[in-house]
């Protein structure tokens, strides 16, 4: 029998959808780039080789077409070969930047990629966001992509400065209050609970 307990893992999650056109840079913080390169390294070294065998041990069971460990891996083995290809090209586009890195002072004050900034809303609240990359979101976080609507009204702004912030649901003024450059956690990539380096078969 084989360990079936790659049944119960987590299903990866889902690519990042791009525009179409000429790939764009992926830019992206140093914890975020590891993160990535982890994932993809735990695919490749780990979760694929595991996966191979059960279809290699499954495949030799008889008829393949009602054999439902032979037709669970060969699913589950195109899903971490389309993960890995994604990862990959995201990992060739990388355009890292350190948020806590030294910039001129011109800079400093303004806002760009790596930027944590606080804002007030049309109604007085103040929030704060940090600019991050695309595979690095975190809406619990308040980490905003780059390339989201309101990355890109507070995009260049100071404090002081007013920017109009325009979204499917609503429209308002926002008033920049500070902005500052700072490491921004990120949680590191964790593998799935009951991972394992191969299946053990018994018996063989």
């Amino acid at each position: 029998m084989v360990d079936r307990q790659m049944r119960t893992k987590r299903p990866l999650r889902e690519p990042v959808r791009e525009e179409a056109g000429p790939r764009l840079k992926n830019y992206i913080t140093p914890a975020g780039l590891q993160r990535l390169k982890d994932e993809h390294r735990f695919l490749l070294s780990r979760e694929r080789p595991a996966v191979v065998q059960v279809v290699s041990w499954a495949a030799s069971n008889g008829d393949r077409s009602e054999n439902a460990d032979y037709l669970y891996g060969k699913r589950r083995l195109r899903q971490i070969d389309s993960r890995i290809r994604f990862l990959t090209q995201r990992i060739d586009a990388a355009v890292v930047v350190d948020p806590a890195a030294s910039r001129p002072q011109s800079a400093a004050t303004r806002v760009f990629f790596g930027a944590t900034v606080t804002y007030k809303c049309g109604a007085g609240l103040e929030h704060v966001v940090s600019i991050v990359g695309i595979d690095e979101v975190d809406l619990d976080r308040r980490y905003i992509s780059w390339r989201s609507p309101l990355a890109n009204a507070l995009m260049k702004a100071s404090p002081g400065d007013h920017v109009d912030f325009r979204a499917p649901a609503k429209a308002e003024r926002l008033e920049i209050v500070n902005v500052e450059y700072t490491p921004i956690p990120m949680d590191p990539f964790r593998e799935p609970p009951g991972a394992q380096s191969a299946p053990k078969v018994k018996g063989s």
